[in-house]
């Protein structure tokens, strides 16, 4: 259950990732370059983008990525910083919702009972009734540092997320101009063969990347960045948290 989790939240990574091996493009700037990216090309404002996103360390995460094991869509929202902090939310398509925080050295996750039921398919009814008695909107707990949830607590660390992006070289194509939630942007357009990638590049204060939409046919989806250099909430849950490590032992 958790390995699948963790596999749907590392496609926002790669949705980042995708974008450093399109083929060549046409460079252009616009006809009478202004602004902040005045007389750069596509390639160069996309290569600054990346960099100044991968330099930072915070951000939040949210969008659309698929699932490969249930062929349908996740729905990601999550905070994360280079302290391997973390804290959000992601919905499977019809099959229920999982929280997930990891402060310190400690993952907390709480699944909804559609979500337990949806990871019970091909156990027993009693077995899968037991798992839902026992964790439906309940938190739990881990150590970061076992073997169940190192994985995820690698995901929670931005650094991991993001290291594929850095040190590419883009030949994006350089389009109009738009706003993000308010945010005037400049778009970007790159292509490696049927596949099409659009990015939204932040043209006030640092250019971070604000949206990228994938219309591969692999890592279909659209992936916002927002809250750069926000805390991450990832205080640690309040009352009764299910301690796995120990029901494990």
């Amino acid at each position: 259950m958790r390995r699948t989790a963790l596999a749907a939240l590392c496609l926002a990574a790669a949705a980042t990732a995708g974008l450093t091996g399109c083929l060549p493009g046409q460079n252009t700037a616009d006809d009478k370059p202004k602004g902040p990216f005045a007389g750069m090309t596509g390639g160069e404002i996309a290569d600054r983008a990346v960099k100044a996103t991968t330099d930072a360390t915070s951000l939040r995460i949210k969008g659309d990525v698929p699932d490969d094991e249930s062929a349908g869509t996740i729905r990601i929202d999550m905070a994360l910083n280079k302290k391997g902090e973390c804290a959000g939310t992601m919905n499977m398509s019809g099959q229920g919702k999982a929280d997930l925080v990891k402060s310190g050295d400690t993952v907390y996750m709480k699944y909804d009972e559609a979500f337990l039921r949806a990871q019970g398919k091909g156990e027993s009814k009693a077995d899968t009734d037991a798992v839902v008695a026992m964790m439906a909107g309940k938190w739990t707990k881990m150590s970061a540092k076992g073997q169940d949830a190192k994985d995820i607590a690698g995901f929670c660390d931005l650094n991991t997320v993001l290291a594929d992006a850095r040190n590419v070289n883009s030949d994006a194509t350089r389009g109009r101009t738009t706003t993000v939630d308010g945010t005037s942007a400049i778009v970007l357009e790159e292509k490696e063969g049927s596949d099409r990638y659009t990015l939204y590049v932040a043209a006030e204060g640092k250019p971070y990347l604000l949206k990228v939409t994938s219309t591969s046919k692999k890592d279909p989806g659209t992936i916002v960045f927002t809250d750069y250099e926000k805390p991450v909430p990832a205080a640690a849950p309040k009352g009764d948290v299910l301690d796995l490590d120990k029901l494990g032992g």
